[in-house]
Parts: structure tokens; C-alpha cells; sequence
């Protein structure tokens, strides 16, 4: 009898799960024969701005409601060092090799309104992370730390093994699971209640804000929250040289549910979310836009 009643309670534990369902309404290409290749898209949360890098490392925003492309930075930016603050501003980090080989960053802020870029955080040999805040924008480095007003509201950031977030001018830190290789891309949920990241070797791992694991998602990267329930991820494989398929998947932030949005084959990979829109590339560096439905 007890066997029996475990068996029906994991049934409909399952059941709203299965009842579950996504619509892809409509997908395109963005900026076709307008750029060459682009990278590390990064959506503003309205989804009506988004960042990208080219494939030599400018930073260039494109404004999907006005079709117009600008420069933001012709100096290297790398990877996910550009992110948008709360205050409508660009928050990035530019990057130069010095004559003694190593690598010099230098941390700026980009006002939209006046297409003007301000350098915050003086060049330095090391680590210069910029923080996307719901106030504003920040900037972590071990020399010099900045943040765009006194009170820039809740971020999240991650540095080694840790997660590090601030919630009313406080500042916590968690290791809630062990990684041999560290944590990356935080993630906080719209509401600001819950916070998703990856770690490696574990996958996505979100947490609340004491730091307690909620659930696991899976050998998943790059989250990035769709909605309050739901996270849009990469689901990357490779041969230890070069991958071999990628995907952008949804993930129920409960790990309840999940489904796959693009096939394994399209390399779709660095997905990005904001006002109802999911934007991601491919290995190519092809930009998409895609718009869903979820249906309980």
C-alpha cells in the first residue's frame, strides 16, 4: 500500500508537467546582409535594444524598434563583458595586449541618449567584470570596484566558486555546490527572488536569495530567464575540440519541465531574453529572433 501511494503521488507530481506545451509563433533572421557575424547577443530587459560583438570584437548595439545599427566600442570587447544596466545604460569592458604581452582592461559605461562613452574604471592588468543591476550597472575588479549611483538595487554576480549577490545595499556570497572549475553566468529571476547560474561539472543551478539550492537543471549554460518560471539555456556538446551540436532549450526554473526550442543540428547557441523575445546566434554567427507561447 505505501509502495502504491509513492507511485501515485510522483504521478501527479508529474502531471502539470505533461500538460505542458510550447508554440514557436515566429522566428527571422536579424540583420541579414546588413552585418557579418555576430556574437554574445545581450537583450535589454524591454527587449527592444540588443547588444552584440562582431568577429573582430567591436561592440555595436542594433535597436530593433527604429531598424538602426551603432557602433558602441571599436576596442576589444570579449565574450560577455558588455551587459545593460538598470538605468538604460551599457556597462562593458574593453581589452588590449600591452607591449610586455599582457592583457590591459579598462571599464566604461555607454549612455544610449547621447551615444557618448565614459571610461569609469582606469586600465589594469587583471580580472575588470561588468554587473548588470536593477538600478543601474556595476563594475568588479580586485583594484578598483565602481557602481553607477549609491543605491543600484539587486545584482548578481559570480568570482571562482562563488555567487555573489546584492539585495538592499547588502552584499551576500555563496558556494552552495562544490565545482572544480567554478561558477559563470548569473543570472537573476525578473522579480529578483531567485537566481540562476552554471557550474561546472553540476550545470544550472538556481538558488534563493539565503543562498539554498531550489533545484538543479541539468548540464545546461548560459541561462538566462525568459519569465519568473521560466530560463532559456544552451545545451552545447562537443569532442573536446570543437562542438558538435547546440541547441537553446527551456527549462521550468522548478526542473520539473523542459523541451527543446531549436534541434541539436542548428548549432543555435548564448541565448538572451527580454520583453517576450528570445535571441540567440550560431556557431556562423547568424542572428535570430524567436517569439513563443507557453501553454499549461
Amino acid at each position: 500500500m505505501k509502495k502504491m501511494m509513492l507511485m501515485m503521488l510522483a504521478v501527479a507530481a508529474l502531471l502539470p508537467a505533461m500538460g505542458q506545451e510550447v508554440e514557436v509563433i515566429s522566428q527571422r533572421r536579424l540583420l541579414e546582409g546588413v552585418e557579418g557575424p555576430a556574437y554574445y547577443p545581450v537583450l535589454n530587459q524591454e527587449g527592444n535594444r540588443l547588444l552584440f560583438s562582431t568577429e573582430d570584437g567591436a561592440l555595436k548595439m542594433y535597436d530593433m524598434t527604429d531598424n538602426v545599427t551603432v557602433l558602441v566600442a571599436d576596442g576589444y570587447v570579449a565574450g560577455n563583458d558588455a551587459c545593460w544596466g538598470g538605468d538604460g545604460k551599457v556597462y562593458f569592458v574593453t581589452q588590449r595586449v600591452g607591449e610586455d604581452h599582457l592583457v590591459y582592461r579598462t571599464g566604461r559605461s555607454y549612455d544610449v541618449a547621447t551615444r557618448q562613452s565614459t571610461q569609469l574604471v582606469e586600465e589594469q592588468h587583471g580580472a575588470v567584470r561588468a554587473v548588470p543591476a536593477t538600478r543601474g550597472g556595476a563594475l568588479k575588479s580586485p583594484v578598483r570596484n565602481y557602481n553607477s549611483g549609491i543605491d543600484i538595487g539587486s545584482a548578481a554576480w559570480t568570482e571562482g566558486s562563488r555567487v555573489h549577490v546584492t539585495v538592499g545595499g547588502e552584499e551576500r556570497v555563496f558556494s552552495p555546490v562544490d565545482s572544480w572549475a567554478g561558477y559563470l553566468w548569473a543570472s537573476l529571476s525578473p522579480d529578483g527572488k531567485r537566481l540562476a547560474f552554471f557550474a561546472a561539472g553540476k550545470g544550472i543551478v538556481v538558488i534563493d536569495l539565503r543562498g539554498q539550492v531550489t533545484a538543479m537543471l541539468g548540464n545546461y549554460e548560459m541561462p538566462c530567464w525568459y519569465n519568473n518560471e521560466y530560463i532559456v539555456a544552451q545545451n552545447a556538446k562537443d569532442d573536446g575540440h570543437q562542438f558538435t551540436s547546440s541547441q537553446i532549450v527551456l527549462l521550468k526554473s522548478d526542473g520539473t519541465w523542459q523541451t527543446e526550442l531549436t534541434k541539436s543540428a542548428s548549432m543555435a547557441m548564448q541565448p538572451t531574453c527580454g520583453g517576450g523575445r528570445i535571441v540567440y546566434t550560431t556557431i556562423d554567427g547568424l542572428l535570430y529572433e524567436m517569439k513563443i507561447n507557453i501553454y499549461q
